[in-house]
């Protein structure tokens, strides 16, 4: 079992930038995602990244402005979000896989955090 506690979110006007973190509970060598939920929408992939940082992936409607990493020594993965837009306000979670590899499916991740809200002013 992996706990994730996601910390970091909350109001930003548009333009603004945000630093999410994720701790985990123990070292894990898994492919690590961000995924995020608007009300009244269905849970949408930001991105992912494999469990040594090598490699990433975004969704199309945050690359180049959003950066995933990882800090393997802390246990730890991040989403740097910059130029942030009124539709980036949702609710975002952490996701941990069960490979080594990343993957923009909610299914492959066994393990998710709480969640923090992060929410955009125009």
């Amino acid at each position: 079992q992996v706990q994730l506690v996601e910390s970091g979110g909350g109001l930003v006007q548009a333009g603004g930038s945000l630093r999410l973190s994720c701790a985990a509970s123990r070292r894990t060598l898994y492919g690590m995602g961000w995924f995020r939920q608007a009300p009244g929408k269905e849970r949408e992939f930001v991105a992912a990244i494999n469990w040594s940082g090598g490699s990433t992936n975004y969704a199309d409607s945050v690359k180049g402005r959003f950066t995933i990493s990882r800090d393997n020594a802390k246990n730890t993965v991040y989403l740097q979000m910059t130029s942030l837009k009124p539709e980036d306000t949702a609710i975002y979670y952490c996701a941990a896989g069960s490979r080594a590899t990343m993957n923009d499916e909610p299914n492959e991740y066994p393990y998710w955090g709480q969640g923090t809200q992060v929410t955009v002013s125009s």
